[in-house]
């Protein structure tokens, strides 16, 4: 059995893997890289009656990594580059080769997964700690679950200026309920609700129209989806517009939020 852990600036995941198989998985949040680590490894063992000679390699990735030098638990553990785990882990997930990666966790990475090679084409600074942080400031907000059900009952045309608001017709592929300005109309009768959508609409916005141009660029018509965004549903009827719009499709594979994680596990059998 390996375990990957992937230690990000606001969630560790941690994963085992056992026969090419996902076996175990779990989620926690800590101050420092040490006591996420320990902590992910100590709850999944813990939690899942897993002995420690049962575990052949430990192997770490992600912001946090850096920070730890030993061994853990004295069990052999390895460093694996991030982007090279999250290809590795999308391909996995994915079940093919020749994919385009959307990454979706405090920021956005978006990789290029083909032909044997795992490259980083770039990404935003543009995720889920942008609703949490504009959330905390506008709407004095800071769990995300929180967020969400507050979006739910949102309405984006009190805040964004759609393309309705400025023009009789479609534009091109834009149809008239199409975003011309994220936050370009803010009503001052628009609600907590209203706002809370419009955060959501234009993060997802962002990393879609991002990903598409990625596809785009290495001329395919799919975007794998990973990361703890992966997940908002909120987020993924936005993507669907998308689509819509660009034809370019987003796939959630299953355990798309731990795919760092997995990928990091699947290095050791190469590093």
């Amino acid at each position: 059995m390996i375990v990957g852990i992937d230690i990000g600036s606001t969630t560790t995941k941690a994963v085992s893997i056992m026969d090419g198989r996902v076996i175990h998985k779990i989620k926690t949040r800590a101050l420092d890289a040490v006591t996420s680590a320990t902590g992910a490894f100590g709850k999944m063992t813990v939690e899942n009656g897993i002995k420690i000679g049962e575990i052949r390699r430990i192997m770490i990735t992600g912001a946090g990594a850096g920070k730890l030098k030993d061994d853990l638990f004295g069990i052999p553990t390895g460093k694996a580059d991030e982007i090279t785990s999250i290809g590795t882990g999308g391909i996995f997930l994915a079940g093919r080769d020749n994919i385009i990666i959307a990454n979706l966790g405090t920021g956005t990475a978006i990789i290029d997964a083909r032909n044997g090679s795992i490259s980083h084409l770039g990404g935003s600074g543009v995720g889920g700690g942008t609703i949490l942080g504009l959330a905390k400031k506008l709407l004095s907000m800071s769990e995300f679950s929180d967020i969400m059900k507050l979006a739910e009952n949102g309405k984006l045309n009190q805040v964004d200026l759609l393309l309705e608001d400025i023009m009789d017709t479609d534009l091109s592929f834009l149809n008239k309920e199409s975003t011309a300005s994220n936050f370009g109309k803010m009503l001052d009768s628009a609600r907590s609700e209203d706002i809370a959508l419009a955060i959501i609409n234009m993060v997802y916005q962002v990393i879609g129209v991002l990903s598409v141009f990625a596809a785009k660029s290495r001329n395919t018509d799919h975007v794998v989806v990973t990361g703890n965004g992966s997940g908002n549903l909120i987020g993924r009827k936005v993507l669907e517009e998308i689509t819509a719009m660009y034809h370019v499709r987003f796939e959630y594979p299953e355990y798309a939020e731990y795919t760092t994680a997995i990928g990091a596990a699947l290095s050791a059998d190469f590093g």
